[in-house]
């Protein structure tokens, strides 16, 4: 598929094979230990991924007229029933929820991509599929993370992931720098030029990930896919490529302290 929602669901796809491919062969105290996100076990990332999955597909649903839109108390239902399960099951129901949803997005028809409006609980506005996909893809991307770098501390986000992600962070994703960037960290206005790429990570009253031609203050020299963990909070200094350098008049540090993560 060539449209953006055709390439990000795509996206989608791969993150589950990896998922697939791995979450089986997990022990149970590998499911039970340390992930990537600092406060949940591996089978709690997958527990997560594995809810937003169900309530991301019945939103899918809903908006193809194939289900009914969820109640308010909807998704805390999912999240309870979720947390309740043992932490194998948590990891083996995941990979199933996930490819309930992958599938499903791959059968939306591709002359209605471009049409299809979804809407989604915590935004007053529906979302085009692109960015309903991309919304999902910010969320496995980065969980995915998690759940891998807890086996390989050298686990890097998927080139193609980190590729999409920048180019709807600078469009329609926007939106979400406003939740998990805190401008007011920041020692002064910034904008950070992400070298070998046509992004820049610009901070003044807000944050904003954009392509625009504004003037660098700040040069980040370092893999794109470190510039998106950075933005989710991820690159933490045991995680950091080892040649990566920031100059200018902020600090990586600094930049953490802006994208503290979730």
């Amino acid at each position: 598929m060539t449209t953006l929602a055709g390439r990000t669901i795509a996206a989608l796809r791969s993150e589950h094979d990896v998922l697939a491919s791995t979450v089986p062969a997990l022990s149970a105290e590998q499911l039970t230990g340390a992930s990537g996100a600092s406060e949940w076990s591996i089978a709690d990332v997958l527990s997560h991924l594995g809810s937003g999955a169900e309530i991301t597909l019945t939103s899918l649903q809903a908006a193809l007229g194939e289900a009914q839109a969820p109640g308010p108390d909807f998704n805390q239902g999912v999240w309870d029933r979720w947390n309740a399960l043992s932490p194998q099951d948590q990891a083996t129901g995941s990979l199933r929820s996930d490819e309930a949803l992958v599938t499903a997005l791959e059968n939306v028809p591709e002359q209605r991509h471009d049409d299809l409006q979804v809407r989604v609980g915590f935004l007053p506005d529906p979302l085009p599929l692109a960015a309903f996909a991309a919304l999902r893809l910010s969320e496995v991307a980065q969980h995915s993370w998690d759940v891998r770098v807890g086996i390989d501390p050298a686990a890097t986000l998927a080139d193609v992931s980190a590729q999409l992600l920048a180019e709807h962070l600078s469009g329609s994703l926007g939106f979400l720098l406003g939740f998990i960037g805190k401008s007011d960290a920041a020692p002064e206005h910034a904008v950070v030029d992400i070298s070998g790429t046509p992004y820049r990570i610009a901070l003044d009253d807000g944050v904003r990930f954009t392509t625009a031609d504004l003037p660098a203050t700040a040069t980040f020299a370092g893999p794109l896919e470190s510039a998106l963990r950075l933005i989710y909070g991820r690159l933490t200094p045991e995680h950091t490529p080892a040649h990566l350098e920031v100059t200018g008049n902020i600090s990586l540090d600094q930049l953490r302290a802006v994208f503290p993560g979730f």
